[in-house]
């Protein structure tokens, strides 16, 4: 399987778990940011990091960690693994 389409796969899902929970979503496509979907909800908004099997590695997490954001923004690390229906979710 394509890797970009497998990530884009688990970025759909992640966006619908938050659909689901009541946010508006929307995907940075093809983005080397930090963030891979941005969720806007009624009293927060989430950053989500969206990774398959494994989490992001030292760098990477330490440049997530680093993002400033406003108080009401919760900063999430979703890691899909291979036949796993939901996701591991960290917040940082």
């Amino acid at each position: 399987m394509n890797t970009k389409q497998k990530g884009n796969r688990q970025e759909h899902r992640t966006m619908a778990l938050l659909e689901a929970a009541g946010y508006r979503c929307t995907r940075a496509a093809a983005s080397l940011g930090e963030w891979d979907v941005i969720g806007i909800g009624t009293v927060d908004v989430v950053l989500v990091q969206v990774k398959s099997n494994r989490g992001p590695r030292t760098l990477e997490r330490l440049a997530l960690n680093e993002f400033r954001v406003p108080g009401n923004v919760r900063k999430l690390i979703h890691v899909w693994r291979d036949r796993q229906r939901l996701p591991d979710v960290t917040e940082l």
